[in-house]
């Protein structure tokens, strides 16, 4: 054991004297495995912590959940062209569904619209997402407040001119001072804050509640009415735990088509969108940039073993008289190989040591400059130390292995 740690020290040495003796040489081969250790690393870290982003944003929200429009979350047979003449699911649809599966699931009723801006006194907040929907998402979503509530089901039910807001927008319009209460303006009408929402931070396609403003749906049914082809309604639905999601599915479907009248033979002109196949579809892509990040840095990761290969015959080629010194004086073969063997994996280490740092640094910069938190795991640190070795083992093993069956005496002889 004790051999076997000085090895690693000496083979250490070798590796320092080759990183100062040779500065330039080194750091150029050395740079292939830099280059690849920190492009996997980084592609992994990034989608590591949009995957975490990802499930945390919908953590709040059980993978049952089920959203009724007439858009597919996925890939769909049905033509684009056919698709497009959908008609929205209408709120008369929603009170029906609601009524006739009350006791299987929630359901709330959502308006996607197009932007404000809110105003108080000389102050204004542009381009705010407008968050139209019913009383019961509340009991779908379980938003956090900082202070306030919800609006409940008569104000939601009468359209009534209140507002739940979002941190980032309580801060632009109040600074510090309490915003429940207070009266704001937008679609030229006055609305009575009566909640605010806790920071949530960037959302996981680019809206946030931080940035949002919850009003009732009647509100907006009455402001523009229902057949507004800009708009997309939909009908959110969380079934009862326990409930066999896929036979509620058909009882959903089959309610929705007797309500809208369609025949034996007519397909569904609405998709039944599950959170789960929507998560499953967002896993796919995922691993997709997970395998394109291993195919980009694979090439560097080559050109570096290529690198370290070389300086390593270079360094086999530097020693040999070395070597025949060793071995006359009793060395064995295995002990030249690994002496080579460990010199590559620790040049390795330097290099991906370096790429590692600079993933650090770019995690700690970027969660800094944007709203979105970067993190490089241990896995993954632990993953970069590995490929290291690997490639260290790979492209040292044939030079450490010539080094390991050289002739003494033709090697003393060479370096006279």
């Amino acid at each position: 054991m004790i051999v076997y740690l000085r090895l690693i020290k000496e083979s250490f040495s070798f590796a320092v004297s080759a990183l100062v003796n040779n500065k330039l040489r080194t750091f150029l081969s050395l740079l292939g495995v830099t280059i690849g250790i920190f492009s996997i690393i980084a592609v992994l870290a990034a989608v590591d912590s949009l995957d975490r982003k990802i499930k945390k944003d919908l953590s709040a929200l059980d993978k049952n959940t089920i959203y009724l429009l007439r858009f597919s979350f996925g890939p769909s047979d049905i033509p684009e062209w056919k698709r497009d003449q959908f008609p929205n699911v209408k709120y008369d649809e929603y009170t029906y569904l609601k009524s006739a599966l009350a006791d299987e699931a929630l359901m709330a009723f959502q308006v996607f619209t197009g932007r404000q801006t809110l105003k108080y006194e000389n102050k204004q907040v542009s381009s705010v997402n407008i968050v139209p929907v019913s009383h019961e998402f509340i009991d779908i979503q379980n938003l956090e407040f900082s202070s306030g509530r919800f609006y409940n089901e008569a104000e939601s039910n009468s359209g009534a001119r209140v507002v739940v807001i979002g941190e980032e927008i309580a801060q632009s319009l109040f600074d510090t001072s309490d915003a429940v209460g207070k009266e704001i303006r937008m679609y030229g009408q006055r609305f009575m804050v009566i909640g605010v929402l806790k920071k949530q931070g960037a959302g996981m396609f680019g809206d946030s509640n931080d940035s949002s403003a919850f009003i009732p749906v009647n509100f907006i049914r009455r402001f523009y009415g229902d057949s507004g082809t800009w708009q997309t309604n939909v009908i959110i639905v969380k079934p009862n735990k326990g409930l066999d999601i896929d036979a509620f599915k058909e009882e959903l479907g089959m309610k929705l088509r007797n309500y809208r009248g369609l025949k034996d033979g007519d397909i569904n002109n609405f998709f039944i969108n599950i959170l789960a196949g929507f998560t499953d579809l967002l896993d796919g892509i995922i691993a997709m940039l997970n395998l394109g990040g291993w195919l980009i840095a694979g090439f560097s990761l080559l050109v570096g073993g290529f690198g370290i290969a070389n300086i390593m015959f270079v360094s086999v080629k530097e020693r040999t008289n070395l070597i025949g010194i060793q071995k006359s004086l009793g060395a064995k073969n295995k002990f030249i190989l690994f002496q080579f063997l460990f010199e590559a994996i620790i040049l390795c280490l330097f290099g991906g040591a370096v790429g590692l740092i600079l993933v650090w640094i770019i995690t700690i910069v970027m969660s800094n400059v944007a709203d979105f938190e970067f993190v490089l795991s241990l896995g993954n640190v632990i993953l970069g130390t590995s490929l290291a070795i690997i490639i260290g083992l790979i492209a040292g093993i044939v030079p450490a292995f010539t080094a390991s069956r050289l002739d003494p005496v033709e090697a003393i002889r060479s370096g006279m």
